[in-house]
Protein backbone atom coordinates (compact mmCIF):
# COMPACT_ATOMS: atom_id res chain seq x y z
CA UNK A 1 0.00 0.00 0.00
CA UNK A 2 1.37 3.45 -0.92
CA UNK A 3 2.14 6.19 1.57
CA UNK A 4 -0.70 8.34 0.28
CA UNK A 5 -3.17 5.51 0.79
CA UNK A 6 -1.94 4.88 4.31
CA UNK A 7 -2.29 8.57 5.17
CA UNK A 8 -5.79 8.66 3.67
CA UNK A 9 -6.88 5.61 5.65
CA UNK A 10 -5.43 7.06 8.86
CA UNK A 11 -7.24 10.35 8.37
CA UNK A 12 -10.50 8.53 7.59
CA UNK A 13 -10.11 6.40 10.69
CA UNK A 14 -9.65 9.49 12.82
CA UNK A 15 -12.69 11.14 11.24
CA UNK A 16 -14.91 8.11 11.82
CA UNK A 17 -13.67 7.80 15.37
CA UNK A 18 -14.46 11.47 16.03
CA UNK A 19 -18.02 10.94 14.85
CA UNK A 20 -18.64 8.19 17.38
CA UNK A 21 -19.08 10.67 20.21
CA UNK A 22 -16.84 11.89 22.99
CA UNK A 23 -14.91 9.53 25.13
CA UNK A 24 -12.77 9.89 28.21
CA UNK A 25 -9.03 10.34 27.76
CA UNK A 26 -6.89 7.31 28.34
CA UNK A 27 -3.51 7.21 29.99
CA UNK A 28 -1.78 6.17 26.78
CA UNK A 29 -3.59 8.71 24.59
CA UNK A 30 -6.26 7.54 22.14
CA UNK A 31 -4.90 7.07 18.63
CA UNK A 32 -1.30 7.57 19.72
CA UNK A 33 1.32 5.82 17.59
CA UNK A 34 3.68 3.68 19.68
CA UNK A 35 6.74 4.52 17.54
CA UNK A 36 9.84 5.60 19.44
CA UNK A 37 11.49 7.34 16.48
CA UNK A 38 9.62 10.29 15.00
CA UNK A 39 11.05 12.52 12.28
CA UNK A 40 14.48 11.08 13.00
CA UNK A 41 14.29 11.99 16.70
CA UNK A 42 13.97 9.49 19.52
CA UNK A 43 10.96 10.07 21.74
CA UNK A 44 10.65 8.96 25.33
CA UNK A 45 14.40 9.11 25.98
CA UNK A 46 16.79 12.06 26.40
CA UNK A 47 18.41 13.22 23.19
CA UNK A 48 21.88 11.89 22.52
CA UNK A 49 23.02 14.35 19.84
CA UNK A 50 26.29 16.12 20.58
CA UNK A 51 25.96 19.83 21.30
CA UNK A 52 27.92 22.42 19.35
CA UNK A 53 30.06 24.92 21.23
CA UNK A 54 27.42 27.61 20.80
CA UNK A 55 24.68 25.26 21.98
CA UNK A 56 26.71 24.63 25.12
CA UNK A 57 26.79 28.38 25.71
CA UNK A 58 23.00 28.49 25.41
CA UNK A 59 22.62 25.56 27.82
CA UNK A 60 24.88 27.38 30.28
CA UNK A 61 22.65 30.46 29.94
CA UNK A 62 19.59 28.33 30.60
CA UNK A 63 21.13 26.84 33.72
CA UNK A 64 22.10 30.30 34.92
CA UNK A 65 18.50 31.44 34.55
CA UNK A 66 17.10 28.25 36.04
CA UNK A 67 19.38 28.41 39.08
CA UNK A 68 17.91 31.78 40.03
CA UNK A 69 14.35 30.67 39.33
CA UNK A 70 14.82 27.59 41.49
CA UNK A 71 16.37 29.59 44.32
CA UNK A 72 13.95 32.51 44.43
CA UNK A 73 10.74 31.62 42.59
CA UNK A 74 10.35 27.85 42.60
CA UNK A 75 6.87 26.86 41.45
CA UNK A 76 5.87 30.48 40.92
CA UNK A 77 4.91 32.01 37.60
CA UNK A 78 7.82 34.41 37.10
CA UNK A 79 11.17 35.31 38.60
CA UNK A 80 12.05 38.87 39.61
CA UNK A 81 15.80 38.39 39.36
CA UNK A 82 17.01 41.75 40.65
CA UNK A 83 15.01 41.68 43.90
CA UNK A 84 15.30 37.88 44.06
CA UNK A 85 11.57 37.49 44.52
CA UNK A 86 8.72 36.11 42.44
CA UNK A 87 5.56 37.21 40.70
CA UNK A 88 2.31 35.30 40.41
CA UNK A 89 -0.01 35.69 37.44
CA UNK A 90 -2.03 32.48 37.17
CA UNK A 91 -0.50 30.36 39.98
CA UNK A 92 0.35 27.66 37.45
CA UNK A 93 4.14 27.66 37.55
CA UNK A 94 4.36 29.37 34.16
CA UNK A 95 8.14 29.52 33.96
CA UNK A 96 8.54 25.91 35.04
CA UNK A 97 5.94 24.47 32.66
CA UNK A 98 6.99 26.73 29.79
CA UNK A 99 10.55 25.41 30.13
CA UNK A 100 9.83 21.67 30.38
CA UNK A 101 10.36 20.85 26.71
CA UNK A 102 13.35 23.20 26.54
CA UNK A 103 15.02 21.16 29.28
CA UNK A 104 14.17 17.91 27.57
CA UNK A 105 15.63 19.05 24.25
CA UNK A 106 18.76 20.43 25.91
CA UNK A 107 19.27 17.26 27.91
CA UNK A 108 19.31 18.99 31.31
CA UNK A 109 17.90 15.88 32.89
CA UNK A 110 18.44 16.74 36.56
CA UNK A 111 16.54 20.00 36.19
CA UNK A 112 13.82 18.32 34.12
CA UNK A 113 13.28 15.52 36.66
CA UNK A 114 12.91 18.00 39.50
CA UNK A 115 10.43 20.05 37.47
CA UNK A 116 8.47 16.90 36.63
CA UNK A 117 8.14 16.13 40.34
CA UNK A 118 6.65 19.57 40.89
CA UNK A 119 4.10 18.99 38.11
CA UNK A 120 3.23 15.63 39.65
CA UNK A 121 3.14 16.59 43.33
CA UNK A 122 2.51 20.33 43.55
CA UNK A 123 0.77 21.62 40.44
CA UNK A 124 -2.86 22.55 41.14
CA UNK A 125 -4.85 23.21 37.99
CA UNK A 126 -8.13 24.05 39.73
CA UNK A 127 -6.91 27.44 40.91
CA UNK A 128 -9.47 29.83 42.41
CA UNK A 129 -8.05 32.50 40.15
CA UNK A 130 -8.95 34.10 36.85
CA UNK A 131 -6.58 33.18 34.04
CA UNK A 132 -6.28 34.37 30.47
CA UNK A 133 -7.42 31.73 27.96
CA UNK A 134 -4.80 32.61 25.38
CA UNK A 135 -1.76 32.86 27.64
CA UNK A 136 -2.69 29.74 29.58
CA UNK A 137 -3.28 27.79 26.37
CA UNK A 138 -0.07 28.68 24.57
CA UNK A 139 2.22 28.52 27.60
CA UNK A 140 0.80 25.88 29.93
CA UNK A 141 -1.42 23.66 27.77
CA UNK A 142 1.04 23.87 24.90
CA UNK A 143 3.97 23.16 27.19
CA UNK A 144 2.30 20.11 28.75
CA UNK A 145 1.25 18.69 25.37
CA UNK A 146 4.68 19.17 23.81
CA UNK A 147 6.39 17.57 26.79
CA UNK A 148 4.07 14.59 26.58
CA UNK A 149 4.87 14.13 22.90
CA UNK A 150 8.61 14.32 23.51
CA UNK A 151 8.71 12.12 26.62
CA UNK A 152 5.72 9.73 26.24
CA UNK A 153 5.13 10.46 29.96
CA UNK A 154 1.38 10.30 30.57
CA UNK A 155 1.61 12.63 33.57
CA UNK A 156 1.77 15.54 31.17
CA UNK A 157 -1.20 14.35 29.14
CA UNK A 158 -3.29 14.01 32.30
CA UNK A 159 -2.41 17.52 33.40
CA UNK A 160 -3.10 18.85 29.90
CA UNK A 161 -6.50 17.19 29.79
CA UNK A 162 -7.45 18.55 33.19
CA UNK A 163 -6.42 22.04 32.14
CA UNK A 164 -8.20 21.79 28.80
CA UNK A 165 -11.43 20.86 30.56
CA UNK A 166 -11.15 23.81 32.93
CA UNK A 167 -10.60 26.24 30.06
CA UNK A 168 -13.66 25.05 28.12
CA UNK A 169 -16.18 27.35 29.92
CA UNK A 170 -14.62 30.24 27.99
CA UNK A 171 -16.36 28.85 24.90
CA UNK A 172 -19.84 28.84 26.44
CA UNK A 173 -21.01 31.89 24.50
CA UNK A 174 -23.84 32.29 22.02
CA UNK A 175 -21.50 34.10 19.62
CA UNK A 176 -19.04 31.17 19.36
CA UNK A 177 -16.26 33.63 20.23
CA UNK A 178 -14.73 32.68 23.59
CA UNK A 179 -14.45 34.93 26.60
CA UNK A 180 -10.88 35.98 27.35
CA UNK A 181 -10.77 34.93 31.02
CA UNK A 182 -11.98 32.10 33.22
CA UNK A 183 -11.75 31.10 36.87
CA UNK A 184 -10.20 27.63 36.82
CA UNK A 185 -12.00 26.61 40.02
CA UNK A 186 -15.52 27.96 39.54
CA UNK A 187 -15.58 27.80 35.76
CA UNK A 188 -16.96 31.33 35.51
CA UNK A 189 -15.81 32.94 32.27
CA UNK A 190 -15.97 36.61 31.36
CA UNK A 191 -14.57 39.43 29.25
CA UNK A 192 -11.37 41.15 30.40
CA UNK A 193 -11.57 43.70 33.18
CA UNK A 194 -10.52 46.54 30.88
CA UNK A 195 -13.44 46.26 28.44
CA UNK A 196 -15.99 44.10 26.63
CA UNK A 197 -13.76 42.84 23.83
CA UNK A 198 -11.26 40.05 23.33
CA UNK A 199 -8.10 40.50 21.30
CA UNK A 200 -8.42 38.88 17.89
CA UNK A 201 -5.04 37.19 18.28
CA UNK A 202 -6.10 35.67 21.59
CA UNK A 203 -9.24 33.94 20.31
CA UNK A 204 -7.49 32.73 17.15
CA UNK A 205 -4.25 31.44 18.69
CA UNK A 206 -5.55 28.54 20.75
CA UNK A 207 -6.52 26.24 17.91
CA UNK A 208 -3.56 23.95 17.38
CA UNK A 209 -3.29 23.21 21.10
CA UNK A 210 -6.96 22.23 21.51
CA UNK A 211 -6.93 20.33 18.22
CA UNK A 212 -3.89 18.38 19.40
CA UNK A 213 -5.62 17.59 22.70
CA UNK A 214 -8.61 16.29 20.74
CA UNK A 215 -6.41 13.97 18.72
CA UNK A 216 -4.58 12.67 21.79
CA UNK A 217 -7.70 11.98 23.85
CA UNK A 218 -10.08 11.00 21.05
CA UNK A 219 -12.50 13.59 22.45
CA UNK A 220 -13.74 15.80 19.65
CA UNK A 221 -15.15 18.49 21.96
CA UNK A 222 -11.79 20.22 22.22
CA UNK A 223 -11.49 20.63 18.45
CA UNK A 224 -15.11 21.54 17.87
CA UNK A 225 -15.03 24.66 20.03
CA UNK A 226 -11.92 26.14 18.44
CA UNK A 227 -13.03 25.22 14.92
CA UNK A 228 -16.32 27.05 15.47
CA UNK A 229 -14.42 30.10 16.64
CA UNK A 230 -12.21 30.11 13.58
CA UNK A 231 -15.15 29.65 11.23
CA UNK A 232 -16.99 32.49 12.96
CA UNK A 233 -14.00 34.76 12.49
CA UNK A 234 -13.94 34.01 8.77
CA UNK A 235 -17.59 35.02 8.43
CA UNK A 236 -16.81 38.56 9.55
CA UNK A 237 -16.35 41.33 6.96
CA UNK A 238 -12.70 42.41 6.69
CA UNK A 239 -10.57 44.91 4.83
CA UNK A 240 -8.44 42.98 2.32
CA UNK A 241 -8.75 39.89 4.53
CA UNK A 242 -6.93 41.63 7.40
CA UNK A 243 -8.32 41.62 10.93
CA UNK A 244 -8.54 44.55 13.39
CA UNK A 245 -7.43 44.28 16.99
CA UNK A 246 -10.63 43.39 18.84
CA UNK A 247 -13.72 41.19 18.69
CA UNK A 248 -16.69 41.17 21.06
CA UNK A 249 -17.45 37.80 22.64
CA UNK A 250 -21.08 38.74 23.27
CA UNK A 251 -21.93 39.82 19.71
CA UNK A 252 -19.24 37.90 17.83
CA UNK A 253 -18.43 40.99 15.79
CA UNK A 254 -15.06 42.49 14.94
CA UNK A 255 -14.59 46.06 16.10
CA UNK A 256 -13.20 48.26 13.29
CA UNK A 257 -9.76 49.61 14.05
CA UNK A 258 -6.05 49.43 13.30
CA UNK A 259 -4.73 46.83 10.87
CA UNK A 260 -1.41 45.42 12.01
CA UNK A 261 0.76 42.33 12.10
CA UNK A 262 1.77 43.34 15.61
CA UNK A 263 0.22 43.06 19.05
CA UNK A 264 -3.39 41.82 19.34
CA UNK A 265 -3.56 40.59 15.72
CA UNK A 266 -0.19 38.97 14.97
CA UNK A 267 -0.71 35.32 15.74
CA UNK A 268 -4.09 35.14 14.00
CA UNK A 269 -2.11 34.91 10.78
CA UNK A 270 0.44 32.52 12.25
CA UNK A 271 -2.20 29.96 13.19
CA UNK A 272 -3.89 30.03 9.78
CA UNK A 273 -0.77 28.51 8.26
CA UNK A 274 0.01 26.26 11.20
CA UNK A 275 -3.46 24.70 11.33
CA UNK A 276 -3.04 23.77 7.67
CA UNK A 277 0.33 22.19 8.42
CA UNK A 278 -0.86 20.48 11.60
CA UNK A 279 -3.60 18.53 9.82
CA UNK A 280 -1.19 17.33 7.16
CA UNK A 281 -2.47 19.94 4.65
CA UNK A 282 -5.83 18.16 4.51
CA UNK A 283 -8.01 21.16 5.37
CA UNK A 284 -7.46 23.49 2.42
CA UNK A 285 -9.50 26.31 3.93
CA UNK A 286 -6.62 27.29 6.20
CA UNK A 287 -4.23 27.62 3.27
CA UNK A 288 -6.81 29.69 1.39
CA UNK A 289 -7.37 32.03 4.33
CA UNK A 290 -3.63 32.45 4.86
CA UNK A 291 -2.92 33.29 1.23
CA UNK A 292 -5.75 35.79 1.12
CA UNK A 293 -4.46 37.45 4.27
CA UNK A 294 -0.89 37.61 2.96
CA UNK A 295 -2.14 39.29 -0.19
CA UNK A 296 -3.70 41.90 2.06
CA UNK A 297 -0.42 42.31 3.95
CA UNK A 298 1.47 42.85 0.70
CA UNK A 299 -1.11 45.35 -0.52
CA UNK A 300 -1.71 47.39 2.65
CA UNK A 301 1.09 46.89 5.17
CA UNK A 302 4.45 46.24 3.46
CA UNK A 303 6.49 49.39 2.94
CA UNK A 304 10.08 50.57 2.52
CA UNK A 305 12.13 53.07 4.49
CA UNK A 306 14.48 55.85 3.48
CA UNK A 307 17.33 56.14 2.72
CA UNK A 308 18.23 52.41 2.67
CA UNK A 309 14.98 50.95 1.30
CA UNK A 310 14.52 48.59 4.25
CA UNK A 311 11.43 46.41 4.04
CA UNK A 312 9.10 46.62 7.02
CA UNK A 313 5.47 45.87 7.90
CA UNK A 314 3.61 48.93 9.14
CA UNK A 315 0.09 49.62 10.34
CA UNK A 316 -3.04 51.16 8.87
CA UNK A 317 -5.17 53.24 11.22
CA UNK A 318 -8.97 53.11 11.16
CA UNK A 319 -9.05 56.30 9.07
CA UNK A 320 -6.89 54.63 6.41
CA UNK A 321 -3.67 56.45 7.31
CA UNK A 322 -0.48 54.39 7.03
CA UNK A 323 1.70 54.46 10.14
CA UNK A 324 5.37 53.37 9.69
CA UNK A 325 5.67 51.51 13.00
CA UNK A 326 6.65 47.87 13.49
CA UNK A 327 6.48 45.93 16.75
CA UNK A 328 9.27 43.48 17.52
CA UNK A 329 6.45 40.93 17.65
CA UNK A 330 6.17 41.24 13.83
CA UNK A 331 9.60 39.65 13.50
CA UNK A 332 8.00 36.21 13.69
CA UNK A 333 6.82 36.81 10.12
CA UNK A 334 10.05 36.08 8.17
CA UNK A 335 10.22 32.59 9.66
CA UNK A 336 6.52 31.98 9.06
CA UNK A 337 6.79 33.00 5.41
CA UNK A 338 9.87 30.82 4.91
CA UNK A 339 8.00 27.88 6.44
CA UNK A 340 5.12 28.52 4.04
CA UNK A 341 7.43 28.54 1.02
CA UNK A 342 9.03 25.33 2.27
CA UNK A 343 5.55 23.82 2.15
CA UNK A 344 4.76 24.92 -1.39
CA UNK A 345 3.44 28.46 -1.04
CA UNK A 346 4.45 31.10 -3.64
CA UNK A 347 8.18 31.67 -3.95
CA UNK A 348 7.79 35.46 -3.78
CA UNK A 349 7.19 35.12 -0.06
CA UNK A 350 10.80 34.01 0.35
CA UNK A 351 12.05 37.33 -0.98
CA UNK A 352 9.79 39.13 1.48
CA UNK A 353 10.98 36.85 4.30
CA UNK A 354 14.64 37.53 3.44
CA UNK A 355 14.19 41.28 3.35
CA UNK A 356 12.15 41.38 6.57
CA UNK A 357 14.70 39.19 8.32
CA UNK A 358 17.40 41.71 7.46
CA UNK A 359 15.29 44.55 8.87
CA UNK A 360 14.57 42.63 12.07
CA UNK A 361 18.28 42.02 12.56
CA UNK A 362 19.04 45.70 12.00
CA UNK A 363 16.57 46.51 14.79
CA UNK A 364 19.21 44.88 17.00
CA UNK A 365 22.41 45.76 15.19
CA UNK A 366 21.64 49.49 14.91
CA UNK A 367 21.02 49.89 18.65
CA UNK A 368 23.97 50.85 20.91
CA UNK A 369 23.39 47.75 23.07
CA UNK A 370 22.84 45.38 20.15
CA UNK A 371 19.35 44.66 21.52
CA UNK A 372 16.09 45.53 19.79
CA UNK A 373 13.53 47.94 21.19
CA UNK A 374 9.96 46.75 21.69
CA UNK A 375 8.82 48.99 18.80
CA UNK A 376 10.72 50.54 15.90
CA UNK A 377 9.61 53.44 13.72
CA UNK A 378 10.74 53.90 10.12
CA UNK A 379 11.48 57.06 8.17
CA UNK A 380 9.85 57.34 4.75
CA UNK A 381 10.85 60.84 3.74
CA UNK A 382 13.42 61.26 0.97
CA UNK A 383 15.44 63.60 3.18
CA UNK A 384 15.79 61.05 5.99
CA UNK A 385 19.33 60.19 7.13
CA UNK A 386 18.46 57.20 9.32
CA UNK A 387 15.97 54.46 8.47
CA UNK A 388 15.07 53.50 12.04
CA UNK A 389 14.28 55.65 15.04
CA UNK A 390 13.00 54.74 18.49
CA UNK A 391 10.61 56.70 20.68
CA UNK A 392 11.45 57.07 24.35
CA UNK A 393 8.50 54.93 25.47
CA UNK A 394 9.48 52.09 23.12
CA UNK A 395 13.12 51.58 24.14
CA UNK A 396 12.59 48.59 26.41
CA UNK A 397 13.55 45.00 25.65
CA UNK A 398 11.55 42.15 27.20
CA UNK A 399 13.85 39.24 26.20
CA UNK A 400 11.48 38.46 23.35
CA UNK A 401 12.04 35.50 20.99
CA UNK A 402 10.53 36.53 17.63
CA UNK A 403 13.70 37.52 15.78
CA UNK A 404 15.60 34.47 17.04
CA UNK A 405 12.60 32.34 16.08
CA UNK A 406 12.76 33.59 12.50
CA UNK A 407 16.55 33.19 12.40
CA UNK A 408 16.04 29.53 13.32
CA UNK A 409 13.57 28.97 10.50
CA UNK A 410 15.64 30.92 8.00
CA UNK A 411 18.81 29.00 8.82
CA UNK A 412 17.12 25.61 9.00
CA UNK A 413 15.42 26.11 5.62
CA UNK A 414 18.22 27.87 3.70
CA UNK A 415 21.44 26.85 5.51
CA UNK A 416 22.77 30.37 5.04
CA UNK A 417 25.38 30.76 7.76
CA UNK A 418 24.74 34.49 8.18
CA UNK A 419 21.58 33.73 10.12
CA UNK A 420 23.53 31.84 12.77
CA UNK A 421 26.08 34.65 12.96
CA UNK A 422 23.31 37.20 13.46
CA UNK A 423 21.83 34.99 16.15
CA UNK A 424 25.17 34.67 17.91
CA UNK A 425 25.57 38.44 17.95
CA UNK A 426 22.13 38.79 19.54
CA UNK A 427 22.88 36.08 22.09
CA UNK A 428 26.09 37.85 23.11
CA UNK A 429 24.17 41.11 23.55
CA UNK A 430 21.69 39.36 25.86
CA UNK A 431 24.64 37.97 27.81
CA UNK A 432 26.26 41.39 28.13
CA UNK A 433 23.28 43.53 29.06
CA UNK A 434 20.58 41.30 30.58
CA UNK A 435 22.49 38.62 32.49
CA UNK A 436 22.73 39.13 36.25
CA UNK A 437 25.92 37.92 37.90
CA UNK A 438 24.18 36.15 40.79
CA UNK A 439 21.64 34.41 38.58
CA UNK A 440 18.89 35.05 36.08
CA UNK A 441 18.28 37.45 33.21
CA UNK A 442 16.20 40.59 33.28
CA UNK A 443 14.29 42.69 30.80
CA UNK A 444 15.66 46.21 30.45
CA UNK A 445 14.22 49.69 29.97
CA UNK A 446 16.67 51.27 27.57
CA UNK A 447 18.43 49.63 24.64
CA UNK A 448 19.75 53.03 23.55
CA UNK A 449 22.22 53.59 26.41
CA UNK A 450 24.73 50.83 27.24
CA UNK A 451 25.71 52.67 30.41
CA UNK A 452 22.15 52.90 31.71
CA UNK A 453 20.02 50.01 30.51
CA UNK A 454 17.88 50.12 33.68
CA UNK A 455 16.85 46.68 34.87
CA UNK A 456 13.08 46.03 34.91
CA UNK A 457 13.39 43.16 37.40
CA UNK A 458 11.43 40.61 35.40
CA UNK A 459 12.38 37.40 33.61
CA UNK A 460 9.48 36.42 31.38
CA UNK A 461 8.61 32.73 31.18
CA UNK A 462 9.07 32.90 27.43
CA UNK A 463 12.79 33.63 27.83
CA UNK A 464 13.28 29.99 28.89
CA UNK A 465 10.36 28.57 26.92
CA UNK A 466 11.08 30.32 23.62
CA UNK A 467 14.12 32.58 23.34
CA UNK A 468 16.74 30.18 24.68
CA UNK A 469 15.06 27.22 22.97
CA UNK A 470 15.25 28.93 19.59
CA UNK A 471 18.89 29.86 20.19
CA UNK A 472 19.58 26.20 21.00
CA UNK A 473 17.83 24.99 17.84
CA UNK A 474 19.46 27.69 15.68
CA UNK A 475 22.93 26.49 16.66
CA UNK A 476 22.12 22.78 16.24
CA UNK A 477 23.77 20.81 13.45
CA UNK A 478 21.12 18.07 13.74
CA UNK A 479 17.99 18.80 11.69
CA UNK A 480 16.21 15.78 13.19
CA UNK A 481 15.84 17.74 16.43
CA UNK A 482 12.35 19.13 15.73
CA UNK A 483 12.25 18.18 12.06
CA UNK A 484 10.05 20.86 10.47
CA UNK A 485 8.42 18.30 8.17
CA UNK A 486 7.14 16.42 11.23
CA UNK A 487 6.44 19.10 13.82
CA UNK A 488 4.49 22.35 13.92
CA UNK A 489 5.70 24.73 16.62
CA UNK A 490 3.11 26.72 18.51
CA UNK A 491 3.44 30.43 19.14
CA UNK A 492 5.17 29.75 22.48
CA UNK A 493 7.78 27.49 20.81
CA UNK A 494 6.17 24.22 21.93
CA UNK A 495 6.44 21.53 19.20
CA UNK A 496 3.31 19.53 18.35
CA UNK A 497 3.25 16.71 15.79
CA UNK A 498 1.84 16.87 12.29
CA UNK A 499 -1.13 14.51 12.26
CA UNK A 500 -0.43 12.61 9.05
CA UNK A 501 2.94 11.45 10.38
CA UNK A 502 2.03 10.87 14.02
CA UNK A 503 -1.46 9.38 14.29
Amino acid sequence: MGIAAVVALACMAWYLNSQNGSKEPTASGAGRKPAQIYGGMRLGQPLVSRHTERQEAVVAAFRHAWKAYRAHAWGKDELKPVSKTSNEWFNLGLTLVDALDTMWLMGTREEFDEARRWVNENMVVAQDKDVNLFETTIRVLGGLLATYHLTNDTLFLRRATELGDRLLPCFHTSSLIPFSDVNLYSGKAHAPEWGPDSSVSEVSTIQIEFRDLAMLTGNKKYQEVVDRTMDKLQEQPKQDNLVPLFINAETGRLRPGTLTMGARADTYYEYLLKQWLQCGKKEAKFKKWFLLAMSGVEKRLVAHSKPSNLTFVGEVKENGEFYPKMDHLVCYLPGLLALGVHNGLPQRYMALATNLMHTCYLMYQKMPTGLSPEIAHFNMKATSKEDIYVNALDRHNLLRPETVESLFYMYRLTKEEKYREWGWNIFQAFEKYTRLKEGGYTSINNVMDPAKVEYRDKMESFFLGETLKYFFLLFSDDDSVINLDYWVINTEAHPLPIWSHYY
